[in-house]
C-alpha cells in the first residue's frame, strides 16, 4: 500500500460511475482527466527517456512537433556500456529536475526491450541484449528520475523486440524463455526501481495484446511481482477497452474522446464488467494523480516565489541573476551528459597504441565532426540545449588539425559531389600524421517506427575508410550510430571508438578519450556480428503480416554467440582501456540454498600506469546434467575504478536464483541440487574459475519432460500467414489493402489528412509513412483527433469490403 492509497480510496468512493471511467483515458495526448468537483487535478506526461521531449504548442507522439529546450543526455544504448547502475541514476536524476521545473508529473522511460536483432530500429533506446543489464540499468534511471519526485513509465511491457508492424504483430515465444529472457529485465526494474507506472506494448503475445493480457498486467506483474503502481497503455494500444481494464490496464493514452469511457460504462451496466475493475483503476489513477501534485505544487510554489521576488525587486540585478541561475541548471545538466558519455564510449580496437592522440599532424574527416549523431528518431527524440561539435572539441583541446568533410549526409547528394569530397578527404589524409574519420548511422538509417534492412553504413562511408587506409597507416575511426554496424574494414583501421549516440556532450566526451584526458571504460552490453544474416533470429526476423516466431528461443545475444565466434565481429563484454588490470583469483566452495544471495569475491590491480575503470563479470557455467540451455548466462557485473598501482577487492552479489531456469511443469523458476561453477573476468574471452556453489534445493517430485522444458510457442502455431484479403476487419491496415484499388484510394486520402509526409527533415517522412501504413485501423479513432468515429470506421471497413454505397451512408451519417 502507497503512501496515497487510502486517500486515493477515500475520493474515489465519492465518484460517479462516468467520473471513474473518465479517470482510464488521457484527456488528450498528455494529459490525464481531472475530477474537477472532487478537486483532483490533471497531471502532465511527456516522453524520455534520454531527455525530456515535453512538447507546447504541438501534441504528437512521434517526435515530430516542437518540444521545450532540454538537455539531451546519452540513449540507453550507449549507457549500458558503463554497466553502471550510478550512471543512469544521475542521468535519471538530472532528466527528473527538468521534468520538476516544467511540471512534468511521468516521463516516459526508460526502455528495457531485449535486443534480439540487431535491425530493430529502437534499438538505440533500449539497453541491452542481457536482462540482468537492462533490468539493473533500467532500475537506476528509475531511482535516480524519481528520487525527485517524477514518476516514470518502465516501457515496453513486453517482448516488443520490432518496429515492423509492431501495433498489430503476435509475438510467439515459449514460457520458458519469456521468463528468462523477456520478462527477467522487468522484472528487476520492478523490484529494484519500483516505478510509478509500467507502460504495456502494443503488440500481442502469443495472440493476446498487452494491452488486455490478464496473464502478463496481473497474474506476473502485480500477483507475482507485487508490483503496486499503475499501468499504462502505448499511445494508440488499446484494442478493447473493456477487456483491458478487466486484464490490470488501468490508463489508456491518449484520450480516447470519450468512445471508451462510454463502453466501460455500458459494460458495467450490463454486467459484462465488474465495477469493482473500475474502481480498482480509478484508485491507481488517483494514487499517482495525488502523488505527483504535491510535487508539481512545490514546485509551483518555488517558481511562483521566484517570480514574485524578482516583480518586486524591479532590480535589473534580480533579472540577471535569474538568468545566470537558469543558464547554470543547463550547464549543470551538459556537464552531467559529458561525464556520462565519457563513463561509456567503448574502445573497440587501439593497435600499437595508436590512442590516445599527441602532437601529430591529425586529419579529422567525416561530416559527423561538425555535424555528429547524438540521438535518435521518434518520440525520444530531444531538443538538446546545446550540441558539442567534436571538431570543435578537438581543436579547443589543442591538437593540431585539419578537416575534410569526406561524404555528404545528404541522402539526395549527387555522385560528382560524392566523389569530389572523396578526393578532398584522400588528399587532407595523405599530408597527415594520423587520421581520424568520424562515421556511421545517418538519421534516416535507424529510427522509431522502422526497422533496417541491413547492418550495412552507406557505401561512400565505407567507401572513404578503405581509400584512407590505402595512403596511411595510422587510422582511426570513430563510430556514430544506435546499433551495431557491419564494418568490413575493422581490420585495415589501427583505432576504433565507439560513440553509439553520445548526448549532446559527445563532441566534449571523444575529444576527452582520444587525447587520453578520459580513459575509456565502456563495454559492449550487446554482441556485434559479422552481418545481420550472423544474428541467431535471422531467418525469423520480422516475421509474417501476423506473426513473429521466436524460435531460436534462449540462444540470443551471447547465449548463441559465444558458441559460434566465426559470427562474431565484437562479443559482449567487449572493450579496452589506456591501462592494464590483472585478476588475482582465489578459487573457493561454498554452500547455498536456492534462492540465496551468495558473494562472489576477488581482488582487482590496476597493473598500468594511468588511472582506469574496470568492469567485471560474474558468468555461470551451464551443468553437464542440467537441462539444454546456453553455455554461460551472466550472473554479475560491477565497475571499479583504480589509480595505477592499486589493489581493490571487489565483491559481487550473485542470486542462486539466477543458477537454475524456469520450469514450466511447475510454474516456477527452479535448480537442481549440485555442484555449480561461476567464472570471472574482464570479458567472456578472459573467463577463470572463481566459485563452486554446492546448491541445495528441493527435489522435484516428478521428473522433467520435454513438455516442461518446451522450445515451441506457449500455443498451438498457427501457421505463416498469407496475404490479407477480404473482409476486412479493424485488425488490419493500411498495408494489407494496398491490393486493391479502395485500399489504395484511402491511403492517399490518410496521407493527405497527415500533411505533407515528403515536407518533413530527414528520416521523418519514412517513419511517418510507415506509421499510416501499419496502423491498425482500429487505432484510427484516437489517431485522427477525432475526426474519424466509430460509426465512419464501419463505413471505412464496408467499403473496403466492396460495400462502398453502405460503406458511404455510415461515413457521412456519422450515427
Amino acid at each position: 500500500m502507497g503512501k496515497y492509497t487510502e486517500a486515493a480510496r477515500a475520493l474515489v468512493s465519492q465518484m460517479t460511475l462516468e467520473e471513474k471511467a473518465g479517470l482510464l483515458s488521457g484527456a488528450d495526448v498528455w494529459h490525464t482527466k481531472p475530477v474537477e468537483r472532487l478537486g483532483l487535478p490533471s497531471i502532465l506526461v511527456s516522453d524520455g527517456p534520454h531527455g525530456l521531449r515535453k512538447q507546447v504548442n504541438t501534441q504528437d507522439n512521434l517526435g515530430i512537433g516542437e518540444s521545450v529546450p532540454a538537455t539531451c543526455f546519452p540513449t540507453a544504448s550507449l549507457l549500458a556500456c558503463s554497466f553502471d547502475p550510478s550512471v543512469t541514476e544521475a542521468v535519471g536524476r538530472a532528466i527528473g529536475s527538468e521534468c520538476v521545473e516544467e511540471e512534468v508529473s511521468v516521463l516516459l522511460g526508460p526502455g528495457i526491450n531485449i535486443k534480439r536483432s540487431p535491425l530493430c530500429g529502437r534499438n538505440f533506446e533500449y539497453y541491452s541484449e542481457d536482462p540482468l543489464v537492462a533490468g539493473r540499468m533500467g532500475a537506476g534511471f528509475i531511482r535516480g528520475v524519481q528520487s525527485t519526485g517524477t514518476g516514470t513509465s518502465l516501457k515496453h511491457f513486453a517482448v516488443n523486440n520490432q518496429e515492423k508492424r509492431r501495433m498489430m504483430i503476435s509475438a510467439e515465444v515459449d514460457e520458458r524463455t519469456l521468463r528468462e529472457l523477456y520478462l527477467k529485465g522487468f522484472e528487476i526494474a520492478v523490484k529494484e526501481g519500483r516505478p510509478a507506472t509500467v507502460m504495456c506494448s502494443y503488440n500481442k503475445v502469443n495472440g493476446t495484446y498487452a494491452s488486455e493480457n490478464r496473464h502478463l498486467l496481473t497474474e506476473i506483474l502485480r500477483e507475482e511481482w507485487g508490483y503496486e503502481g499503475a499501468v499504462v497503455s502505448d499511445w494508440g494500444a488499446v484494442h478493447d477497452r473493456v477487456l483491458g481494464v478487466a486484464a490490470g490496464l488501468d490508463l489508456e493514452m491518449p484520450g480516447c474522446l470519450g468512445q471508451n469511457d462510454r463502453r466501460v460504462i455500458e459494460a458495467v451496466r450490463s454486467g459484462k464488467l465488474p465495477e469493482e475493475a473500475v474502481d480498482l483503476a480509478a484508485t491507481r489513477i488517483t494514487e499517482l494523480v495525488l502523488g505527483a501534485t504535491e510535487v508539481v505544487k512545490v514546485a509551483s510554489v518555488d517558481a511562483t516565489d521566484a517570480a514574485k521576488a524578482a516583480e518586486n525587486a524591479k532590480d535589473a540585478k534580480a533579472a540577471k541573476a535569474a538568468e545566470v541561475s537558469k543558464r547554470a541548471k543547463g550547464a549543470e545538466g551538459h556537464e552531467a551528459a559529458v561525464r556520462a558519455a565519457e563513463q561509456s564510449m567503448v574502445l573497440l580496437k587501439n593497435e600499437s597504441n595508436a590512442l590516445p592522440l599527441g602532437r601529430e599532424r591529425i586529419a579529422v574527416i567525416g561530416a559527423f565532426a561538425k555535424a555528429p549523431r547524438y540521438q535518435g528518431a521518434g518520440s525520444s527524440k530531444v531538443n538538446a540545449v546545446k550540441v558539442d561539435a567534436p571538431l570543435a572539441a578537438m581543436e579547443a583541446a589543442g591538437l593540431r588539425l585539419t578537416y575534410a568533410e569526406g561524404y555528404p549526409l545528404r541522402a539526395d547528394a549527387s555522385p560528382q559531389e560524392k566523389e569530389d569530397l572523396l578526393k578532398e578527404a584522400v588528399l587532407t589524409a595523405s599530408v597527415s600524421d594520423k587520421v581520424v574519420i568520424f562515421a556511421g548511422l545517418p538519421e534516416r538509417c535507424e529510427s522509431e517506427g522502422i526497422d533496417r534492412k541491413d547492418m550495412k553504413m552507406p557505401e561512400e562511408q565505407n567507401a572513404l575508410i578503405r581509400e584512407i587506409c590505402n595512403v596511411s597507416k595510422q587510422v582511426i575511426v570513430v563510430l556514430m550510430g544506435g546499433a551495431p554496424i557491419e564494418i568490413p574494414w575493422a581490420e585495415d583501421v589501427q583505432g576504433t571508438l565507439l560513440a553509439y549516440l553520445g548526448g549532446e556532450g559527445v563532441g566534449t566526451a571523444v575529444a576527452s578519450l582520444l587525447t587520453g584526458k578520459a580513459n575509456p571504460s565502456g563495454k559492449l552490453a550487446e554482441t556485434w556480428p559479422r552481418t545481420a544474416e550472423d544474428a541467431p533470429c535471422a531467418g525469423d526476423f520480422p516475421g509474417d503480416r501476423c506473426h513473429v516466431l521466436y524460435r531460436e528461443g534462449l540462444y540470443v545475444g551471447y547465449r548463441y554467440y559465444a558458441e559460434h565466434p566465426e559470427k562474431v565481429r565484437y562479443l559482449f563484454g567487449h572493450g579496452l582501456s589506456y591501462t592494464d588490470f590483472a585478476y588475482e583469483i582465489r578459487e573457493e566452495t561454498v554452500s547455498a540454498a536456492f534462492g540465496d544471495r551468495i558473494r562472489a569475491r576477488f581482488s582487482l590491480r590496476n597493473t598500468g600506469t594511468v588511472p582506469g575503470s574496470e568492469i567485471s563479470f560474474v558468468f555461470a557455467k551451464r551443468r553437464k546434467e542440467a537441462p539444454f540451455g546456453p553455455k554461460l548466462t551472466l550472473v554479475g557485473f560491477a565497475k571499479t575504478a583504480l589509480p595505477p598501482g592499486e589493489t581493490k577487492d571487489v565483491e559481487i552479489s550473485v542470486d542462486t536464483r539466477d543458477l537454475g531456469y524456469y520450469h514450466t511443469g511447475i510454474g516456477a523458476f527452479y535448480a537442481d541440487p549440485g555442484t555449480y561453477e561461476l567464472l570471472a573476468g574482464g570479458s567472456m574471452e578472459d573467463l577463470r574459475p572463481l566459485m563452486t556453489v554446492q546448491l541445495s534445493a528441493e527435489e522435484m517430485e516428478k521428473p522433467l519432460t520435454a513438455a516442461d522444458l518446451n522450445t515451441l510457442p506457449s500455443r498451438p502455431w498457427p501457421g505463416p500467414a498469407g496475404p490479407a484479403k477480404r473482409p476486412f476487419t479493424a485488425e488490419n491496415c493500411l498495408e494489407d489493402v494496398q491490393g486493391i484499388p479502395a485500399g489504395r484510394l484511402l491511403a492517399s486520402l490518410v496521407r493527405k489528412m497527415a500533411g505533407d509526409v515528403e515536407g518533413k527533415e530527414e528520416g521523418q517522412s519514412d517513419m511517418i509513412d510507415a506509421a499510416l501504413m501499419e496502423m491498425p485501423f482500429f487505432a484510427l479513432q484516437t489517431s485522427s483527433g477525432g475526426a474519424i468515429s466509430p460509426r465512419q470506421l464501419e463505413g471505412i471497413i464496408d467499403f473496403l469490403n466492396g460495400h462502398p454505397l453502405r460503406g458511404a451512408r455510415k461515413f457521412l451519417r456519422n450515427k
